[in-house]
């Protein structure tokens, strides 16, 4: 078998042995929004364009409403570590 074949495999067996509580998991920590967003000095209509959604979506968010998704979570800690670097790629400027 291939090497990403057997790797597949390992992974697929990983998963089960977490789903039935057995062996340990592997758990990134995120910051929240709020948390990134008062870090970065913006207000929430200024983070919202960043995120690439509605203020109101955003403000779901923040209140604990809606749920963060993986890409989503991703952009949020690019956008904690080099906020600067993500508002020139979507062409942006602070108010």
């Amino acid at each position: 078998m291939s090497e990403i074949g057997n790797e597949l495999i390992q992974s697929l067996k990983e998963a089960l042995a977490h789903a039935k509580g057995e062996g340990s998991a592997i758990v990134h920590e995120f910051p929240t929004p709020r948390e990134v967003r008062e870090r970065i000095r913006l207000s929430q209509s200024e983070m919202a364009p960043l995120m690439g959604m509605s203020v109101s979506g955003y403000r779901k968010w923040e209140q604990g409403e809606r749920k963060i998704s993986g890409p989503a979570a991703n952009l949020l800690q690019v956008i904690a570590e080099e906020p600067e670097a993500v508002m020139r790629a979507l062409r942006m400027q602070r108010a």
